[in-house]
């Protein structure tokens, strides 16, 4: 019986910025602006201690076999580890997975709650044109290891480009453009398609018209040399700068995200619970980690400690 109407829960909220591009972008161009990968070797291989022929399972819902993590820990190439650390960026929205594989690994399927779609590889998504910093390439090629601002893990290698210092100096340097819808085709002048819109994601501004606004995107040229296109976006689909922290704001972001279905880690072009979170408060220019429990850290936090229940319902009211 909860109305699903976000402006009842809206009304006369009215902070104007609570944040500025300045802080978020900090957050959100960090692995454009490190020496190297710094997330240790044995962060990066988390999975691999986790996942093993005893708890895991495939596709079939049958136990995966020795030979599958012996191939996929000899093609991770960890031995090459934080080896390159170069910049580079997102052609398109990515899942970020556990290991180099297309392949589920699933937990034990005759338990509630695992199974299909639980896919235990799929660590997250990325947007299109996301800053991210290259560690090193699996032993074929198919796969890159990065960091983004959020997450690590693997993605296709065909699906990124490097990007220069000079580049990743100018494309920070630039007003940003923030999106404010989802799934809207981003092309260039001759409708050539390139992605679709995600909030939480922002492009570099070149210039405003009175009903579009040109931003800045990346494609691939030759090789992985990227390619720097420009393309009109309606205003309605965009924003320059932060949002107000305000009830018509609020119900825009939140009416536009809640079109999207859940998807476990963010499968299927979908959003789980804490990147709706994420993208959610990105055109306030608020920035929060990956997973719920360290968006619980964010903040300042309440304790009930050694509170009754009265009075955590009336803490919880304040």
């Amino acid at each position: 019986h909860i109305p699903q109407d976000v402006s009842l829960y809206s009304k006369g909220i009215d902070k104007g910025k609570v944040s500025s591009l300045e802080k978020y972008q900090k957050y959100y161009f960090k692995p454009w602006n490190v020496a190297k990968i710094n997330i240790s070797l044995d962060e990066a291989m988390w999975a691999y201690r986790i996942f093993t022929p005893k708890n895991s399972y495939g596709a079939n819902l049958q136990p995966l076999k020795k030979d599958f993590f012996d191939k996929v820990t000899t093609n991770s190439n960890f031995d090459n580890y934080s080896t390159i650390n170069e910049k580079a960026i997102t052609l398109r929205k990515l899942d970020i997975r556990a290991f180099p594989t297309d392949d589920v690994v699933l937990r034990d399927p005759n338990r509630a709650g695992e199974g299909f779609p639980f896919d235990y590889m799929q660590n997250s998504t990325i947007g299109a044109n996301k800053p991210i910093l290259i560690s090193h390439y699996s032993k074929d090629k198919k796969w890159a290891f990065i960091q983004s601002s959020f997450a690590y893990g693997w993605v296709k290698s065909k699906d990124i480009v490097r990007i220069s210092q000079k580049y990743a100096d100018a494309w920070q340097a630039a007003k940003q453009v923030f999106f404010t819808q989802d799934h809207c085709p981003v092309t260039d002048q001759n409708k050539t398609f390139f992605f679709q819109s995600q909030i939480g994601v922002m492009l570099p501004l070149i210039d405003g018209e009175n009903h579009r606004i040109t931003v800045l995107s990346i494609d691939r040229y030759k090789g992985d040399e990227a390619y720097f296109r420009e393309s009109k976006l309606p205003k309605e689909m965009s924003h320059e700068n932060i949002l107000d922290f305000n009830a018509k704001n609020i119900n825009k972001i939140v009416n536009e995200l809640s079109t999207n279905i859940y998807g476990w880690g963010g499968m299927y072009s979908q959003r789980d619970c804490s990147s709706m979170l994420r993208d959610f408060f990105a055109p306030f220019g608020i920035w929060l980690p990956r997973n719920s429990f360290m968006q619980g850290k964010v903040g300042k936090v309440i304790s009930f400690k050694n509170m009754t229940d009265e009075e955590k319902i009336e803490t919880i009211k304040k």
